[in-house]
């Protein structure tokens, strides 16, 4: 209630009323922007003034940049639901917004501007940002919830050490994995919490007795397992005995999923959607754990098939899911996923799909490649087409 007599009485502007509004904003213009640029800078008609190798800057801004910013929005929307507390607002949201946009420059001309100076500039924000979180979740006595000020923590940490092994050896393979794989830990952790209330109350609503299944040890065991898998990964990605823990994290995942009933959703695109998501981070898992024993099977799979099932199916997937489902709730619109929406949904796939062929058809990667990032800006173009005035107007 204090929340809700909050947003009534805020008079500033509406892109600063709530946390979703200018980082999912920011985010969608972001992703849209850095990979329409993307295919010129990896083939060098485009040179940018940064001091990452072309492959590191399109890494570090896709994980940091676009990541980062869903994050950020998701959480600060969430906390309050969390704590009880009014949400971050106004000056002080500006402030954090103004932060993240302040590290994608700085990055942009580390070169220009030297790498410490652009290091300082970017890692600020995942810094400051998980002092927010910590002081919301701390001053609310709600301590259980610290885990994810933990997690935003260590991705803060990795992005430090993105900047420090990419000037140290030239290239920032380690931290790049590391991001990735807190990314994917966080969608399990929430996706565990989320994807199966969602499609709770979507069954209860059409009368059927059955629900998803409830948390309980067995999902933290999946956890656990999966979380050695990625440390494992970070570590060592082409070691058997990484492959078999990612194998095991991948089995785990689709064991959840198939507890949640998503097969029932099947009339309800923004429902579906998150299931396919979760889905397709568990293959992730799959296919990166199959990467480790190429020799010895069929089809030799490239890293890239998984990196990329995770980063563009998992993470976009699931990043678009929680934004447009996110925005349609807390503007009060329905819950509803408009044919705009589905198609956007249906554009991520298509771009996941040619990128995996770019990685097993080198013959034809310059097409796909294009093709991957076509479908890509077509999907992110359509989010804010559709989101853009519902994120920017009063509701």
């Amino acid at each position: 209630m204090r929340t809700a007599q909050t947003l009534r009485t805020f008079t500033g502007m509406a892109l600063l009323s709530r946390g979703f509004r200018p980082f999912f904003l920011g985010a969608g213009v972001f992703a849209l922007a850095a990979i329409a640029i993307w295919p010129a800078v990896f083939t060098g008609t485009l040179a940018l003034p940064t001091a990452f190798s072309a492959i590191d800057w399109h890494a570090h801004e896709m994980l940091f940049g676009y990541g980062s910013a869903v994050i950020a929005g998701f959480l600060l929307t969430a906390i309050p639901n969390w704590t009880g507390r009014l949400p971050v607002a106004g000056a002080t949201l500006g402030s954090l917004a103004l932060l993240w946009l302040m590290g994608r420059c700085a990055v942009l001309v580390s070169g220009l501007i030297g790498w410490a100076v652009a290091a300082t500039v970017d890692v600020a924000f995942l810094a400051v940002f998980t002092a927010v979180v910590a002081r919301e979740i701390v001053a609310a006595h709600n301590t259980r919830n610290l885990k994810v000020a933990a997690v935003v923590l260590l991705l803060a940490l990795a992005n430090l050490g993105f900047h420090l092994e990419a000037h140290l050896t030239g290239t920032a393979d380690h931290a790049t994995r590391a991001a990735l794989a807190l990314i994917v830990f966080l969608i399990l952790l929430f996706g565990g919490r989320v994807v199966p209330s969602f499609t709770g109350n979507w069954l209860a609503k059409r009368g059927e007795a059955r629900r998803p299944a409830p948390a309980d040890r067995w999902d933290t065991a999946a956890l656990v397992v999966s979380g050695v898998g990625l440390a494992a990964w970070v570590a060592v990605p082409d070691a058997r005995v990484t492959g078999a823990a990612l194998l095991a994290g991948g089995a785990a995942n689709l064991w959840r999923l198939g507890r949640w009933r998503g097969w029932r959703t099947f009339p309800d695109p923004l429902v579906l959607v998150l299931h396919a998501a979760f889905l397709l981070v568990a293959l992730g898992f799959l296919a990166a754990g199959a990467s480790c024993f190429g020799a010895i099977l069929p089809v030799d799979l490239p890293p890239a098939v998984g990196i990329h099932v995770w980063a563009i199916g998992g993470i976009g997937g699931m990043t678009l899911a929680m934004m447009t489902r996110a925005t349609l709730g807390h503007v009060g619109h329905a819950l509803v996923a408009s044919k705009g929406t589905q198609a956007i949904y249906l554009l991520v796939a298509v771009a996941l799909a040619a990128r995996v062929g770019m990685a097993v058809l080198p013959s034809w990667s310059a097409q796909l490649m294009l093709a991957a990032a076509t479908a890509w800006c077509m999907a992110f173009a359509g989010f804010l087409a559709i989101y853009g005035p519902m994120l920017t107007r009063r509701s």
